[in-house]
């Protein structure tokens, strides 16, 4: 009996170490996907010419293009186009920001506030600078035209395609 008692105990020891171990590299190696990227810290980084975009190619092969002129949004592995969707960005009162970001967090819904708005369960919402997200919108149907608070919405459908295929960290360059 205490033989069992005891490789039982060793047991769920070394499950509790295991996970304090996971904890700890996870805690300790965690950084920013913003660190270290130029401009990181301002809605209102310098425009990204396609020369530092095929830079960005070789080291990550799939990136998110948002072109707020042709309100378009296009999903790139390298130079291979995978997606690209009409898209409604910010009002000119609420402006998407420019620069280059990256996705710092994921949900597959999400309840968004702000001044003005309330929205439950917002779908696939994928986050790339403070409060700005590119996500489903299933309360309209005007992609194309700036509607938004400066989120970047896409049909509901093209929200789930794109939230699978990106990921944590994925780049995302957003110009005029």
């Amino acid at each position: 009996m205490q033989t069992w008692i005891r490789s039982g105990g060793i047991r769920s020891s070394g499950t509790f170490c295991t996970g304090v171990a996971l904890m700890m590299v996870t805690l300790f190696s965690w950084s920013s996907p913003l660190a270290g990227t130029p401009n990181s810290t301002t809605a209102t980084a310098t425009s990204v010419d396609e020369n530092s975009i095929a830079l960005f190619n070789t080291s990550q092969p799939r990136w998110i293009e948002i072109d707020l002129s042709e309100q378009r949004l296009r999903a790139w592995e390298g130079n291979r186009l995978v997606y690209s969707y009409r898209i409604s960005g910010g009002k000119r009162s609420t402006p998407t920001p420019i620069g280059r970001f990256r996705i710092n967090s994921k949900y597959r819904t999400h309840r968004m506030r702000g001044r003005g708005y309330n929205i439950p369960d917002v779908p696939y919402t994928m986050y790339f600078y403070r409060g700005y997200a590119i996500h489903g919108a299933y309360w309209h149907n005007r992609f194309g035209t700036p509607v938004s608070h400066g989120c970047v919405n896409l049909p509901v459908k093209q929200a789930r395609n794109l939230y699978n295929w990106a990921s944590m960290g994925t780049l995302v360059v957003v110009r005029k």
